[in-house]
């Protein structure tokens, strides 16, 4: 049965939940504990469905989608095209399989070119992906205990590059005629180089992926080829989108119900206090990055890195010299390498 979404509900609740005229919500799972779901946004588009993101692509998640699309009165083929926010596999993978069995269209952001022509390179070893930023880092165990993880196998075929490159201010449109639905394509890199939102003015809607979330803040710079400051095109592009008109956000991970201006102030401003903390722990005399994000608190329950796993511990270390690169660029801090590891002071 089709609801009204909710935002005091449990946000990953299986369903269909309608959120705007036509627009409806599709949480999908996936298989780890802090993010656990991911949000699918089916547009109707006359005939037929346009999807926002795809899911992971896993067989609860594919289960889950196609009863969802039964709920809307339609199947897989009923799809015509996923336009995903960004190329992590948890918004792309499904789409490209699912491309495979029934022959949708699959749009993605430009900006990810580099990081599908270096993931479907053969022999790439997966979980070592980070290493060379965590060794600049300072954190070679960290490095050690992942080289020790088993990687799950890996379908490359699930990284195939899309039908459709997305540029920056692109107009898609939804359906067809005067009654069609006008999506402006906005280039926000920082969660990966490619990511895109996509703005329906006439709507009030933004479907505003990872970039900007309604409980957490994005990780910034996981992608196999990041930029030297992923942060500072981070918060670019989050000051980018709170000049544009405000609009209700629908985000790829957490309920509905925000809008994007408050919740853009408020991810500038824990930025903001996090260089000032990183700043602060430099002064205090840590050196590198995986010093730094040891004496910082992680998570909105204030865990300490120590207390982290293994994956959120890279990703905190990554995020500090995130931070620290853009106290570099400002002049706040002064970096040297020595030994393959960036040491930082004021």
């Amino acid at each position: 049965m089709i609801k009204d979404d909710d935002p005091d509900r449990d946000w990953t609740t299986p369903g269909v939940f309608r959120c705007a005229p036509g627009v409806h919500r599709v949480p999908l799972p996936l298989p780890n504990d802090g993010l656990r779901a991911v949000n699918v946004y089916a547009v109707a588009d006359g005939d037929g469905w346009t999807l926002i993101d795809s899911g992971w692509a896993l067989d609860a998640a594919r289960d889950l989608l196609a009863a969802a699309l039964a709920e809307l009165g339609a199947g897989f083929p009923d799809v015509h095209r996923f336009l995903v926010t960004h190329v992590h596999r948890d918004h792309y993978t499904q789409a490209v399989a699912l491309r495979r069995e029934f022959g949708m269209r699959v749009a993605l952001g430009r900006g990810e070119q580099e990081a599908l022509e270096i993931l479907n390179r053969p022999g790439r070893a997966e979980s070592l992906m980070q290493a060379a930023r965590l060794r600049r880092a300072g954190a070679a165990e960290i490095v050690e205990r992942l080289a020790g993880v088993p990687v799950a196998p890996r379908d490359p075929s699930n990284w195939a590059l899309p039908d459709e490159w997305i540029d920056d201010g692109d107009e898609i449109a939804i359906g067809t005629g005067a009654g069609a639905r006008r999506l402006r394509a906005v280039a926000t890199p920082g969660h990966t180089r490619g990511h895109v939102v996509l703005a329906d003015e006439a709507g009030d809607l933004l479907f505003s992926g990872d970039h900007v979330l309604p409980r957490i803040t994005p990780s910034i710079g996981l992608e196999p080829a990041p930029p030297v400051s992923p942060l500072a095109d981070f918060l670019t592009s989050l000051e980018l989108v709170r000049k544009r008109p405000d609009a209700a956000m629908l985000p790829a991970h957490g309920p509905v119900g925000m809008r994007v201006h408050e919740r853009v102030d408020e991810l500038i401003a824990h930025h903001g206090a996090r260089l000032d903390a990183t700043l602060a722990a430099v002064r205090e005399g840590r050196a590198t990055a995986h010093e730094v994000a040891a004496v910082l608190p992680w998570t909105r329950r204030e865990r300490r890195l120590a207390d982290l796993d293994l994956f959120n511990a890279m990703l905190a270390t990554l995020e500090t010299a995130a931070h620290l690169e853009v106290l570099a660029e400002r002049g706040a801090v002064s970096r040297t390498g020595q030994d393959g590891v960036d040491y930082y002071r004021t």
